[in-house]
């Protein structure tokens, strides 16, 4: 195995951790490059054995387009998530809602699961055995179709592009 190898199992990987944690932390001081760096190399050094396969990212520019697309969604829901549990008024809908996948690659999944938890008012609770199917909790909900094909839209859709699933 080469050097190189051993310290970056997964180069892609490594560096959208970079990005996303310069993006999370609206900074790019040096100690936040560095951290950011130490996790970018860690995290999938340390987690390599679950993921055996390398993982590579096909389309970059769906990916920046992708990011772009669930940092304004984190951004709306946020909002919307606040205004819920601040006004005394409102009543929420929760619900549990089967959303179904075509996606069979591991990473991809994750990903999206991931994903969907990422946006606030929204948790991946469970992929289902035949894992075709992910259940959503949601923490208010007005159309289960809706939201069905959001998620399929703006969150699967561009996963299954980047990774050309």
């Amino acid at each position: 195995m080469s050097s190189m190898k051993r310290w970056l199992p997964h180069p892609d990987v490594s560096a959208v951790l970079l990005i996303v944690w310069l993006l999370l932390n609206h900074t790019v001081s040096i100690g936040h490059l560095l951290l950011g760096t130490a996790l970018g190399i860690l995290i999938p050094k340390f987690t390599k054995r679950f993921f055996p396969e390398p993982v590579f990212i096909k389309r970059g520019t769906v990916l920046i387009r992708f990011a772009a697309t669930v940092v304004w969604d984190i951004l709306v829901a946020s909002i919307a998530v606040a205004r819920l549990t601040l006004d005394p008024r409102s009543r929420p809908a929760p619900r549990f809602v089967r959303v179904p996948v075509s996606l069979a690659d591991d990473f991809a999944l994750t990903a999206l699961a991931g994903t969907v938890s990422l946006t606030p008012g929204t948790v991946s609770a469970q992929l289902s055995a035949d894992r075709r199917h992910l259940l959503v909790h949601v923490l208010d909900l007005d159309d289960e179709s809706a939201l069905i094909q959001d998620i399929k839209q703006r969150y699967e859709a561009p996963i299954k592009e980047i990774f050309q699933c």
